[in-house]
């Protein structure tokens, strides 16, 4: 896909990122639907890496998978440290964690709540 074509619908766009993860064997991936929840984005995705390396790596070729498979950059923080990294596509968001900063924030409780959509 170029970037004059239009951009994937987010189903699409978390399928590629579930995909992705997979391939470079992030850990623990939690896929929450955020619609009707917020205006933020349709889905979020929370992984680890075993290490800062590791979180650092899956952050960096997501993005690059992305914008060659899709044409546009994501926005992302925390690369450098590589202790939690956000991915921003616009309609997916998705947390790299280090294990133990995503046991201390335990992010995706605060996202699913009762609900067992995991």
């Amino acid at each position: 896909m170029t970037a004059a074509q239009s951009r994937p619908s987010s189903d699409t766009l978390l399928a590629f990122i579930l995909s992705s993860l997979d391939e470079d064997k992030a850990e623990d991936v939690v896929q929450i639907d955020l619609r009707g929840k917020t205006a933020i984005g349709d889905h979020m995705v929370v992984a680890t890496g075993r290490s800062t390396r590791q979180v650092s790596a899956l952050a960096v070729k997501l993005t690059e998978r992305i914008k060659q498979e899709y044409g546009f950059t994501c926005k992302t923080e925390g690369r450098d440290t590589g202790d939690w990294v956000l991915v921003d596509t616009g309609d997916v968001i998705v947390h790299v964690f280090r294990p133990e900063v995503r046991e201390f924030y335990q992010i995706e409780k605060m996202w699913l709540g009762g609900d067992s959509a995991v």
